[in-house]
């Protein structure tokens, strides 16, 4: 329970730091791309202005006579112009100059001042509330007296003779422009929580993902560490409980001090063996074990061992034979000791495992540059569910008989490690109540003599 707890807390962790962190990367790129969007609205509304304000510059310049004075044809190009000292009438002019249009599709104002900066005459949708006074400044934000702000341009005017007139302002309400980054905003900021609830999901199912090797080597570690604690205690117990009977005896005779010496040097040498078993597993997995790199025939490997081990398949009561699939010599390079260890490793399973009668069979073939080991007996069988574990250590299918046998459970572990080593991989098929199979694989030409 404290593990899970433990494991837990660490995959909360990684979610929500994984979760703050794009939480604060959305949020900087929100701001961005809003910023972005104002920023291109708002260039793309000065463009407009300085089109219009220089549609009308080209347009009036040609009409204005005296400096000051609005000619009756410029309402031909404004619309509703009016001037500031008479009553403005609210009808709009009937025009069709291309000036008028833009400035009535476009909702946009013209204030016209003299030369001393006052306001003479108003045109188009024109605002209550903004400064009478003239500020020459190009570009200029006004509000009004309901703070609703504006975006305006200033450009000076001439008359025909080329005199001063004074200046006219082309402006427009950015009220829609502020409804539309209101509108993005809104859009934003619903956004980025919605997007951190999907984002927290998607951290917690990652986190456990990423989680899930590191809980599974914990646990083979648990069980590693337990396995290995019993292993040793076992020979330890027995070499403690046989001194102890010893040391009771006032007169040992010298044929039951030899039998127990005989059991303490059988156990010794027990657990000297699973230390060695160990420790050649620990220096395979950091790939430090030295592999001595020499020609070694398969064929002769094989042949080798179905003869040495022929006397213990004959004590067991099982058949134990070879079969060459090949007509030529199968070398590879590797370490001859260890390979031999590990065929052995399989044949030894398959004696252990295979009930009196049955049947050992050792082929050797080759396929696409590899060279192929199979060990086929008639034994038990594993099943399904642990065909996934029989390669892990200490595991055994049948404990008992295992260690009835003397196996420790390493010797299948070992035997995938020197095959992986050897940039081979050994893989098993098995039925219960038929038998197993384990298929080694090498390949003939990866490692050369020189390395």
């Amino acid at each position: 329970m404290n593990q899970n707890k433990l494991f837990n807390q660490t995959r909360w962790k990684l979610a929500l730091s994984y979760a703050g962190v794009m939480g604060l990367i959305l949020s900087f790129l929100g701001f961005g791309v809003y910023k972005a969007i104002a920023h291109a609205h708002l260039v793309a509304l000065d463009r407009e202005l300085e089109s219009v304000a220089g549609t009308l510059h080209d347009s009036l310049e040609w009409k204005l006579k005296q400096p000051g004075q609005v000619e009756p044809i410029v309402g031909q190009y404004l619309p509703n112009l009016c001037l500031v000292a008479i009553n403005c009438s609210q009808t709009q002019l009937d025009s069709k100059r291309h000036s008028l249009n833009a400035i009535n599709q476009g909702n946009y104002y013209i204030r016209l001042f003299d030369t001393s900066g006052h306001l003479i005459a108003i045109a188009g949708n024109y605002p209550e509330g903004l400064p009478q006074l003239l500020n020459p400044k190009f570009w200029q934000i006004l509000s009004d007296g309901k703070g609703n702000r504006y975006h305006q341009i200033s450009v000076p005017l001439h008359t025909q003779d080329q005199q001063d007139w004074g200046y006219f302002q082309v402006g427009r309400s950015l009220q829609d422009l502020h409804d539309y980054l209101n509108t993005v905003k809104l859009i934003l900021w619903l956004g980025l929580p919605i997007s951190l609830i999907l984002i927290g999901g998607a951290s917690w199912w990652l986190a456990g993902l990423a989680m899930r090797p590191i809980y599974q080597s914990y646990k083979q570690i648990q069980q590693f560490t337990a396995d290995a604690a019993h292993e040793l205690r076992t020979p330890l117990a027995a070499t403690l409980a046989t001194v102890e009977s010893a040391l009771l005896m006032p007169h040992l005779p010298e044929t039951e001090a030899k039998d127990i010496l005989l059991i303490i040097e059988r156990q010794n040498r027990r657990l000297t063996q699973l230390v060695a078993d160990l420790l050649l597993l620990a220096r395979l997995d950091k790939q430090v074990a030295p592999l001595r790199r020499q020609r070694c025939c398969l064929n002769d490997l094989v042949n080798d061992l179905v003869e040495e081990l022929a006397a213990l398949a004959i004590a067991s009561q099982v058949n134990l034979t070879s079969e060459l699939r090949v007509q030529c010599s199968l070398d590879i390079v590797g370490d001859s000791e260890q390979l031999y260890r590990l065929v052995s490793n399989l044949i030894i399973n398959g004696i252990q495992y295979t009930p009196k009668g049955g049947r050992i069979t050792v082929s050797l073939d080759q396929s696409d540059h590899q060279a192929i080991i199979q060990v086929k007996d008639t034994g038990i069988g594993i099943a399904a569910s642990e065909q996934a574990r029989i390669f892990d250590r200490f595991y055994r299918v049948h404990s008992d008989r295992s260690r009835d046998t003397g196996g420790s459970g390493l010797g299948l572990a070992i035997a995938k490690a020197i095959a992986a080593a050897h940039q081979g991989n050994l893989l098993v098929q098995s039925e219960l109540g038929v038998g197993s199979t384990f298929t080694l694989r090498l390949p003939l030409d990866s490692i050369s003599p020189e390395n």
